[in-house]
């Protein structure tokens, strides 16, 4: 009798505990069907319908012109789960990017969990890095998540990937804010500024005010450039697809971890 008393409540220990580790979040079986492995995939209807297809459009247009695939997908929450380590898995399982490449590109939202990812493949870790997906999450993606205009975080972050990854955008500057700066540096540099638009405003003899430094002391100049350029790329958004998915499907590429997590 307390032998299968035992047995019980073992079994129900064990089921229990099972339970509990499965409770996170189950990433998706790849779909099957090459036609539907493709750029979007909106799990929550966060998208329109025109949206979604405008964003599908664009992503399988770069992957055509470059190979690279980029993976935007929508969920309501990670269930407790690490959303970059989720985001990783997810897309290594899926093979996003091509194999010997290793040029995929997986975003990850989580409207519930108000959280954003980029995860970089392998391949593109040098070019697209943390720090960089960072800076377009901060700059391109989150002022618009805040608003709940989620299309168009989307599409000016996409936007600016194409361009890092065209190298149009590299690292100029240290991985540190500008709050990192010695003070004293940044005052003497502001003051000199200050003494060379005096200079050059007084030797232009009254015909008008020079122009001033037109940068807010909080961006640099990097922070700017992206900015300004959000949404002019080459790939611009044009009108939805006829439907239909990456050609040839996903390339079977490979994810080690890297990227940037941000949230609003």
């Amino acid at each position: 009798m307390k032998t299968t008393t035992f047995t019980v409540v073992f079994l129900f220990t064990f089921c229990s505990i099972l339970n509990a580790f499965s409770q996170g979040f189950q990433i998706p079986e790849k779909p099957g069907n090459i036609q539907n492995q493709k750029g979007v995939y909106d799990y929550i209807n966060l998208l329109t319908s025109y949206e979604k297809s405008s964003l599908e459009k664009k992503l399988i247009k770069y992957s055509d012109t470059t190979s690279t695939q980029i993976v935007v997908a929508t969920i309501n929450s990670t269930k407790g789960e690490d959303i970059g380590f989720l985001a990783t898995n997810w897309a290594h399982k899926w093979g996003v990017g091509q194999e010997k490449e290793d040029n995929g590109v997986f975003i990850l939202l989580a409207k519930k969990d108000k959280k954003i990812t980029i995860r970089t493949g392998y391949g593109i870790e040098h070019l697209l890095t943390d720090y960089l997906s960072r800076q377009i999450i901060e700059y391109d993606m989150l002022p618009y998540f805040k608003e709940g205009n989620y299309y168009e975080g989307f599409d000016k972050g996409i936007d600016t990937v194409f361009r890092v990854l065209q190298g149009e955008y590299k690292e100029t500057r240290k991985k540190s804010d500008l709050s990192d700066f010695d003070p004293g540096l940044i005052i003497f540099i502001i003051i000199l500024i200050i003494f060379f638009i005096t200079v050059f405003n007084g030797n232009k003899n009254n015909r008008g005010g020079g122009r001033g430094n037109r940068n807010s002391p909080k961006r640099n100049i990097f922070d700017t450039i992206i900015l300004s350029n959000s949404g002019r790329g080459s790939f611009s958004k044009g009108a939805p697809s006829n439907g239909g998915g990456f050609s040839g499907g996903f390339g079977g590429g490979g994810f080690g971890g890297g990227g940037a997590t941000g949230s609003w």
